[in-house]
């Protein structure tokens, strides 16, 4: 078995307000704070390996003597949704922020989804996505009109009712609105948001799918790939890359789902990156601002950990990690400009402190060094030989 990097992406789990988190109107935000002022956290795990050792993380309870190298990145690029932070992990600074409609999409959008629908469409304004469906879902039923919505991030989300319109349909038409959007429209994302139920019991399934923009430049995925290793997704990593990199994505309901699909491939025989995102961070608390439940969710991932750890083995890296933050306790749904955490853990890394990095691309240099792949030509600057010595 040759050399394997874990990565995952505990999704919007931030550790702090950035120093221009003003500009985003986030000022004081803090994640992982929220989580701690429940009073219900619980995470031995992610304790032991250093989380609260943060320089300036000013919350929890530091342990005596951490386990894994321990730090936060602060981020360059311009934005703190979901595609520019994971860009960024992988080596690619994002100057010019994605667009935003927060005033809902031009009519040349509204009608190019009704041309290849041949419905109507409902909303087109920013909305929570489970306040969206309990709003418009019986006129949809009644009308068939399709529910266009967004957020303060960069995406046009399509809500349908799957009785209504066949998950398949609703894929198609998310894909050609992907192919469309692109240039003066150019957008983050495209989300098919499934859902059942009965007025107003309504829910959103797991049938959710992202169709991204294409990075606008090969990332360290391309690296790793080109050097004859496998880049293994799990979640929507490989909807964020819109495919480019990956050699095999696994699509996730669940962070349990998510992690599940982790501890089977550590008994996989590969060489290379395992990438992982766990959405229901971001999608089931932190958006709906919901501090107790995603107090909850942190408890069982560090469980999880718990097991996850023994699988590993010496020539494996794990990095944990986020891509921006969304304090459940902050104003508003939207995600929140922050650091993210970095907790490196292997049988020889030195459990060192790693201060405040300047990007979050220092992660995914950081990989290529373990992986003993060039990442020259990429952004950030890999720490490894600061914790690691063969």
């Amino acid at each position: 078995m040759g050399k394997r990097v874990f990565l995952i992406v505990l999704d919007s789990c931030g550790c702090g307000a950035l120093p221009d988190a003003d500009r985003f109107m986030d000022s004081g935000t803090h994640t992982i704070r929220a989580l701690c002022n429940t009073g219900a956290l619980y995470i031995p795990n992610l304790t032991r390996m250093g989380l609260f050792q943060i320089e300036g993380i000013g919350c929890g309870t530091p342990c005596d003597s951490p386990t894994a190298a321990y730090g936060k990145c602060g981020e360059k690029s311009a934005g703190k949704d979901t595609t520019t932070g994971h860009w960024e992990i992988a080596g690619l600074i994002s100057d010019v922020p994605m667009k935003t409609y927060p005033n809902g999409f031009p009519e040349e959008v509204l009608e190019f989804i009704r041309r290849i629908s041949g419905r109507d469409v409902l909303c087109n304004l920013p909305y929570s996505g489970t306040e969206v469906i309990a709003d418009y879902g019986r006129q949809h039923l009644e009308t068939g009109a399709l529910i266009v919505y967004t957020s303060a991030d960069s995406v046009l989300q399509i809500a349908a009712h799957e009785s209504l319109v066949p998950v398949p349909e609703l894929y198609r038409i998310c894909q050609e609105t992907r192919a469309f959007m692109q240039g003066e429209y150019a957008i983050g994302r495209i989300i098919a948001r499934p859902f059942v139920g009965e007025y107003p019991h309504f829910t959103r399934t797991a049938n959710r799918h992202d169709y991204s923009v294409a990075p606008f430049a090969p990332t360290i995925l391309n690296r790793i790939q080109e050097s004859g290793k496998q880049v293994i997704s799990v979640g929507k990593i490989q909807d964020i890359f819109d495919g480019c990199g990956i050699s095999e994505g696994y699509r996730t309901t669940s962070n349990d789902d998510g992690m599940g699909k982790t501890l089977q491939l550590t008994a996989r025989d590969f060489e290379g990156l395992c990438f992982v995102n766990l959405v229901e961070f971001d999608s089931a608390y932190g958006h709906r601002r919901d501090a107790m439940g995603y107090t909850r969710a942190l408890n069982a991932f560090d469980a999880q950990l718990g097991t996850l750890l023994p699988q590993l083995t010496e020539e494996d890296l794990l990095i944990i990690t986020a891509d921006h933050g969304c304090d459940p306790t902050a104003h508003g749904t939207d995600h929140t400009r922050e650091y993210i955490p970095l907790l490196v853990w292997g049988k020889n890394i030195r459990p060192v402190s790693l201060g405040v990095r300047e990007s979050f691309a220092d992660i995914g240099q950081t990989a290529c060094e373990w992986l003993n792949v060039s990442g020259a030509s990429f952004a950030g600057t890999g720490f490894l030989s600061s914790i690691y010595s063969e």
